[in-house]
């Protein structure tokens, strides 16, 4: 007689912040390595691939065109983040990709037929605001860091458009189409292991030492992977959407943290002050605009991560 795997005491909401938790580690684990922006990006990807397909492969790992759009989004959101967070700081790279939300109320009306609300051009201004005052900050005053801060900056605003894109194709009707959810992050996954492996070889790292492989295996299996499931165990057990999101907002909260903590990378007031303004300007209009559609299933709209 076949058994049933009964749903335990451990609280649904709970998957959720801990899947919040392990992405929130990202920048201090990319950091953390002594590895190049091309390596880190290869081996995470490479492990986070084996790791979604050993928990979702029952479920169809079909490709189609449009699936193939969104992994390249998805590809394009985490290669940028991780190059963002090899040089600029860590905190500049989180909250410059969570304005992904103002490129979503722009696109979302041409692509998803939504309609433009006065709130929503209320917010795309605020975080238009504290998005400048990344660019406000003197680059001799960025932690030391060797790279040009500038670019970096930039590539954390690539990475927020990319995620913002993905973040609409995922609530596109083709979309919902697919029965596995995570097909998009296998792909994406598998996109960046090809192209990086090129650059890689062209350009070898030196000899990585355990902490780098640890490192590595960490955010492939656990930033990424384990996250995923996590995340999405937390949703189908019934988590709303709305709580989820603003269970989101602790990741760029904490990764900075968890960076100065370890490594000692203090943002700038400048970074905390417009982060603080993207993050509430964020948070106020997704508790407003949720408010009329909790009933709605949005759980692959979620889906992550960096």
């Amino acid at each position: 007689m076949r058994t049933e795997i009964r749903q335990t005491n451990f609280p649904p909401i709970a998957f959720v912040l801990l899947a919040v938790l392990l992405w929130s580690t990202g920048g201090l684990f990319i950091k953390g390595t002594s590895l190049d922006a091309f390596s880190v990006n290869l081996g995470r990807s490479l492990f986070a691939a084996i790791t979604v397909a050993v928990f979702t492969y029952k479920k169809g790992l079909k490709l189609d065109g449009f699936t193939l759009l969104t992994s390249f989004l998805y590809a394009g959101t985490l290669t940028c983040f991780v190059y963002a967070n090899k040089t600029t700081t860590a905190a500049n790279a989180i909250f410059l990709q969570y304005t992904a939300p103002v490129y979503i109320l722009i696109l979302a009306p041409f692509i998803l037929k939504e309609k433009f609300r006065a709130s929503d051009l209320i917010t795309v201004a605020v975080c238009l605001a504290g998005m400048s005052l990344f660019f406000l900050e003197p680059q001799s005053d960025a932690n030391k860091l060797a790279s040009n801060v500038f670019v970096g900056n930039i590539a954390a605003l690539a990475s927020g458009v990319f995620f913002g894109l993905y973040f609409i194709l995922l609530r596109h009707p083709r979309s919902l189409e697919n029965k596995n959810p995570a097909v998009s992050v296998f792909y994406g996954n598998i996109i960046i292991v090809l192209l990086m492996l090129p650059l890689v070889f062209n350009s070898p790292p030196t000899q990585p030492s355990s902490k780098d492989i640890l490192a590595i295996l960490f955010l492939g299996i656990f930033q990424i992977g384990i996250a995923y499931v996590l995340f999405t165990k937390g949703i189908a057990e019934g988590v709303r959407s709305l709580d989820a999101s603003i269970i989101g907002f602790v990741e760029p909260l904490l990764n900075p943290i968890w960076v100065y903590l370890v490594l000692g990378e203090r943002p700038s007031q400048w970074a905390i002050l417009g982060g603080a303004i993207i993050v509430a300007a964020v948070v106020f209009h997704t508790i407003k605009s949720n408010g009329k559609a909790t009933s709605q299933k949005q759980p692959r709209t979620n889906a992550k991560k960096f």
